[in-house]
């Protein structure tokens, strides 16, 4: 029987993979990692390379070691240069040297010996601990469990292009689909839904491809902040208050105020300002409604029937459905369990994040109780060290 059980090997798993292996003295096979991917970190990989993200949006102390210090050190060390590795004033890092980080902790710390890859199909308690199903019939026991599990695979897909993935395949797709074609592939013009990070990113990557032949067709301004949340929620200036707020409705309604949806940090703004000023066409105002499809040709439209774009192929950039992650075999844990749960089907768990008995959330599970910041890499961390806590 392991000591851990973590379920889900994205950012949020790693980085208390990392923090067992260093703070507590977890060895390998003390641990289990539960995850569909072959690799560590694959979906963030995939997702970032969709869209040719060159630098993250977080600061340079937030990644997955334990020393808020150590991406700063690997980056003296690696062979580029400062210019080459940071952005700005807060030190943001560039994927490649943040991915290069990741993958000297996996190997480091020996994450791979606790990797079992494959899908949970249901858990059940036992007397001293979890046993967790696999669908590929596969047992794995522990008498700790944490839920790391993300959003990523629920998409957010208007119903208009529900209808237009039905009615046309491959005439539609959302940028983090699984099966999203080579964009060489697919046929030109192209239409990205979207007005945030993803969105633009897409947009100046699929510009720099196809000139003249990408619009970003997007329902509001465009919003700059260089954080998607304030950096307040990062410690107690908006930290307390959240945690006094009794109610859980109320936190929620919290969270959906401090997090800055649909935002772009200021230097994504100066890029697509610049290439406005020579392709104006670039980005569009509008609210699809509907869409007609004749002779390879999309047109989209507003709620009024006025014409938008007319294009060949459309990217969704929506982001993911708020649903519970996991609900298919974490709803039956919660009712066997008899689990709580807020007014919105999020997990209600003390301080350290323990919602039964050794069983733990990290990420978007965590976030009535982490707040806003739980999804990222900083709630990550904090998540982690609260788990620590405990044990």
């Amino acid at each position: 029987m392991h000591k851990w059980i973590i379920i889900g090997g994205g950012i949020q798993g790693m980085t208390l993979a990392t923090f067992l292996r260093k703070q507590k003295g977890v060895t390998p096979e003390e641990m289990a990692i539960i995850d569909p991917h072959e690799e560590p970190l694959s979906e963030w990989k995939r997702c970032t390379e969709a869209i040719s993200m060159p630098f993250l949006r977080s600061p340079f102390v937030h990644h997955l070691d334990v020393d808020p210090f150590s991406l700063n050190r690997h980056a003296k060390a690696s062979p580029f240069s400062e210019d080459a590795s940071f952005l700005g004033r807060f030190k943001r890092p560039s994927l490649l040297l943040f991915h290069e980080h990741c993958e000297h902790l996996v190997r480091e710390q020996e994450i791979r010996r606790s990797w079992i890859q494959g899908r949970v199909e249901s858990v059940k308690r036992l007397e001293n601990g979890w046993q967790i199903h696999l669908e590929n019939g596969s047992l794995v026991r522990g008498a700790n469990v944490v839920l790391a599990i993300g959003a990523g695979e629920q998409l957010h897909w208007p119903a208009w292009a529900q209808q237009l993935q039905t009615d046309s395949p491959g005439s539609i797709f959302h940028v983090f689909d699984k099966e999203l074609p080579k964009f060489d592939a697919s046929q030109a013009p192209f239409t990205i839904i979207g007005g945030g990070i993803t969105a633009v990113h897409l947009t100046l990557k699929l510009h720099k491809q196809f000139p003249g032949q990408v619009t970003l067709l997007k329902r509001h301004p465009f919003r700059v902040h260089d954080f998607d949340s304030d950096p307040g929620w990062l410690g107690p200036k908006y930290q307390q208050a959240f945690r006094k707020t009794r109610s859980y409705t109320q936190r929620r309604e919290m969270i959906g105020h401090a997090r800055r949806k649909g935002s772009i940090p200021r230097d994504l703004n100066a890029r697509m300002r610049k290439q406005l000023r020579q392709f104006p066409e670039l980005v569009a105002d509008g609210h699809v409604s509907r869409v007609q499809r004749q002779q390879n040709v999309t047109s989209l439209i507003d709620e009024n029937g006025t014409l938008l774009r007319q294009t060949g192929t459309v990217i969704l950039a929506t982001g993911f459905q708020p649903q519970l992650p996991g609900h298919d075999w974490l709803s039956p844990v919660i009712e066997e369990q008899r689990l709580k749960c807020a007014e919105c089907g999020y997990p209600v768990v003390t301080q350290t994040l323990q919602w039964g008995p050794g069983l733990y959330v990290m990420g978007p599970l965590a976030e009535l109780e982490v707040g806003p910041i739980a999804r990222n890499i900083s709630g990550a961390r904090e998540a982690a060290s609260r788990i620590l806590q405990v044990h």
